[in-house]
């Protein structure tokens, strides 16, 4: 009966990662059914006691259902617990949090912003006019469309932003999905440059040598010692070709950069001078990009990132700059891997976010020498 529909509240949050029981904190502010008759006259009647048994089983189950129904179906549901509400008014004022909770799960129903603002508006206007005519004072009835209105706001931006965080994560995995194909088209032809014409040279040669094996045994000696050495060599260039593909690329590791401080609204900028180095060598500054970023990203609370890589009298300087929290800087968060790293290469790691620049964020410089140029 509560199992949660494909379009459903419960489900979309499911698929951003929220506990099944999220939504049921909210029905914390249910807890005002019960101190509502602390401020009415009567109290705590026996009729209280069986509405409230009645009414809050039933508020429960409308709400399950908003929860988990579809959009269409929801709507239904919130409908009713508003007619709940006011069918109630009369004799129960308690009934009026029902109106409220039916109010905000009204949008999981009327998913545009303009139908949910007209149904707000609609149900607000007959509540007022009913409680006014049961001779509520207006204390007991202002309060509701203010606080309708402003939770219903609240609720239509934090699902606006999470639909538009859903495109992002979305658009951020085409993009992945997109660098996927092209590497392995780009490794396809690689291995197809590679091999292809190699390969025919070696059945063409191997053809050569049988024909030749009776009538010219010396030449198909030579033909064979040839098919071995281009064999040899084209295992060489195989293997270094593959190293090359295993070898993290500056400017891939850029480009991921930019993506992942983007959805965190983190802005990076860089200046990046040309500079070739040995695929090794870049590997590895590549990978302290990697994991300097991703200390920014986790711990720095930064909002602006700067990256330069220009060279010096020493060799190569990689320098990371944020505007975070700064402060003591441990070993742990991937450093001690970048410095192994870097110091395989006769580089080093260079750390500033102590002392006196603790209120200007960190800032990391990673440094290779000459020796790593290609």
């Amino acid at each position: 009966m509560f199992t949660p529909a494909p379009d459903s509240l419960v489900a979309r949050d499911l698929a951003r990662g929220h506990p099944v029981w999220s939504h049921a904190i909210q029905l914390l502010w249910s807890s005002w059914v019960f101190i509502i008759p602390v401020f009415d006259d009567h109290g705590y009647t026996l009729r209280w006691v069986w509405l409230t048994l009645v009414s809050y089983s039933l508020f429960l189950f409308f709400y399950a259902k908003c929860c988990t129904g579809s959009p269409r179906v929801a709507g239904w549901y919130a409908t009713a617990m508003l007619a709940m509400s006011l069918v109630l008014m009369p004799w129960y004022p308690s009934g009026m949090t029902y109106f409220v909770f039916g109010c905000i799960m009204l949008s999981c129903g009327l998913l545009r912003p303009i139908h949910y603002g007209i149904g707000l508006l609609f149900a607000n206007l007959v509540c007022i006019a009913e409680g006014r005519w049961l001779h509520y004072p207006w204390g007991a009835l202002a309060w509701l469309p203010i606080t309708t209105i402003i939770i219903g706001i609240l609720v239509q931006f934090e699902r606006s932003n999470a639909r538009k965080n859903a495109e992002l994560a979305l658009s951020h995995a085409e993009v992945r999905r997109m660098a996927a194909f092209a590497e392995r088209e780009r490794i396809g032809r690689d291995l197809h440059d590679l091999l292809g014409h190699t390969l025919s040279v070696v059945a063409l040669k191997a053809d050569l040598a049988g024909k030749l094996i009776d009538r010219d045994p010396q030449g198909a000696q030579r033909e064979m010692t040839e098919v071995a050495r281009i064999a040899r060599d084209t295992l060489s260039e195989v293997r270094a070709t593959v190293t090359n593909m295993r070898n993290a690329v500056l400017t891939a590791e850029l480009a991921s950069a930019k993506v992942l401080l983007h959805a965190d609204n983190i802005l990076l900028a860089t200046q990046i001078d040309e500079i070739l180095l040995k695929p090794d060598a870049e590997s590895a500054l590549a990978m302290s990009l990697r994991e300097a970023i991703t200390n920014v990203q986790r711990h720095a609370g930064a909002r602006y990132v700067e990256v330069r890589l220009q060279r010096d009298g020493k060799g190569v300087a990689m320098e990371i700059r944020d505007d975070g929290r700064g402060g003591e800087l441990r070993a742990g968060n991937g450093l001690t891997g970048m410095r192994e790293r870097l110091e395989a290469h006769g580089g080093s790691l260079e750390l500033l976010g102590n002392g006196e620049r603790s209120d200007r964020g960190t800032t990391l410089v990673a440094r290779l020498p000459a020796r790593c140029l290609a």
